[in-house]
């Protein structure tokens, strides 16, 4: 962030009351120079009053060395300047305490009371002056002269240090609250900015996990059958040719389904990098999330199952060995794509960890169109002992991809062993 407002100021801190080393330079020589003004018209004072000279002079730099102090203490300035109005001294002192006086933050009232009481000494003296200048014949002009010397000199001494001074002051404190406004605005654009890199690597690790579950429905399933194809064709491969025959098929026939999976899968995906690429060097890093969503949205929408393959699928079980039965409650109706893709998915995952976990076991599909949700289920005997396996491995993630599947469109997931030892999947997924 830039150094701005009282960051910026206090960075290049002066000594004791100044703010900046150039306040102090400048302010101690206003003071030598007031004090050298005061000291030279201290000699016609002390002359007029009647006392020594060097007091007289003394007295002259003390008084204007008080201009020293004018932006800490500025009414004791101005009161100093008014105090020595009669001994004729203190002029650059006055204008000088006037400025600072109105460019200050003190209150208007305390100004008006302070520029008053030097206007009017400042009046009174110079109609003195000028009257006995005019009496000892040292000015020869009529009368109307005194009243418009005195006014003149008066405001001339008082109204434009006060206006300048109330100008600066306005300006300073302008400037000070658009410094003030730009550290606001620069602590909230940071703030966007943080919170937009958060929300970029929510979507990031959210698209990172949805891609995970999709190749996982996608490759596991149709691998798992695979696999237990591949062990029955070593089984029978010598003892009939022609089935042997027909599970090299099978398995022939889903590697190429999943590799069209795969590929269509990986294929939006590799389309929505490229654009991506392309446009690096101006989209925002929270549209990165979204553009990644938006591709696996497209591959899970466009490509993705539906609920009419659910036989299909229950189909290449059996043809693997498995004893499933279908059943189908009320009447079949379409749904929304992410809501069918679900229930397939649901319904896949269960029948390959029935593949994995209990080879042999007996399995119950059951699926029921309700008014307002779709519900199924997915249940296996216990696995005989005996039963061969495939060695399939788990990565233990299928339970927990599907209970997000279902979570995210509102549905209830429930999994677990059954009574009789064998397990049980259950989802119901709202309709709408």
């Amino acid at each position: 962030m830039t150094a701005t407002g009282e960051d910026h100021v206090t960075a290049r801190g002066g000594p004791w009351w100044w703010a900046r080393r150039r306040s102090a330079v400048f302010d101690v020589s206003l003071a030598v120079a007031s004090a050298l003004e005061c000291g030279f018209e201290g000699i016609p004072f002390a002359r007029d009053a009647g006392i020594p000279v060097a007091a007289g002079v003394v007295f002259g730099l003390l008084a204007g060395s008080v201009l020293l102090v004018r932006r800490r203490w500025p009414i004791a300035v101005v009161l100093v300047s008014i105090a020595i109005t009669p001994a004729e001294m203190g002029f650059l002192m006055g204008i000088v305490g006037l400025y600072t006086l109105a460019a200050s933050e003190l209150p208007r009232r305390i100004l008006a009371s302070l520029a008053g009481m030097s206007l009017l000494g400042t009046l009174i003296v110079t109609s003195v002056k000028t009257r006995q200048d005019m009496s000892r014949g040292d000015l020869d002009i009529g009368d109307w002269f005194v009243p418009f010397a005195a006014i003149t000199m008066s405001v001339g001494f008082t109204a434009p240090p006060v206006l300048l001074g109330l100008y600066v002051g306005a300006r300073r404190r302008l400037m000070e609250s658009l410094r003030e406004r730009a550290d606001d605005l620069e602590r909230e654009l940071q703030l966007l900015a943080e919170r937009a890199e958060e929300r970029a690597e929510w979507a990031r690790n959210e698209e990172r996990t949805r891609i995970a579950r999709e190749m996982h429905d996608v490759v596991a399933h149709r691998v798992s059958l695979m696999v237990v194809h591949a062990a029955a064709l070593q089984a029978v491969a010598r003892k009939d040719p022609e089935k042997a025959v027909r599970n090299a098929a099978l398995v022939g026939d889903m590697g190429r389904q999943a590799l069209t999976e795969l590929r269509e899968m990986l294929g939006v995906l590799r389309s929505g990098g490229d654009v991506r690429r392309e446009r690096a060097a101006s989209v925002p890093l929270a549209a990165v999330g979204a553009a990644a969503a938006a591709a696996a949205s497209r591959a899970a929408d466009d490509e993705g199952p539906c609920l009419a393959e659910i036989e299909e699928l229950v189909g290449q079980s059996a043809a693997a060995g498995m004893v499933v039965d279908l059943s189908v409650e009320g009447d079949e109706r379409s749904y929304a794509p992410e809501v069918e893709q679900t229930a397939y998915r649901v319904v896949q995952e269960a029948l390959t960890n029935v593949h994995k976990h209990a080879a042999g076991a007996k399995t119950y599909v059951r699926l029921a169109h309700r008014v307002s949700e779709i519900a199924m289920q997915v249940e296996n005997e216990p696995a005989e002992e005996a039963a061969s396996s495939a060695r399939l491995p788990s990565g233990g993630n299928g339970l927990v991809g599907m209970k997000e599947r279902v979570s995210a469109l509102g549905g209830v997931f429930v999994s677990g062993p059954t009574e009789a030892g064998g397990f049980r999947v259950s989802a119901v997924i709202p309709a709408s």
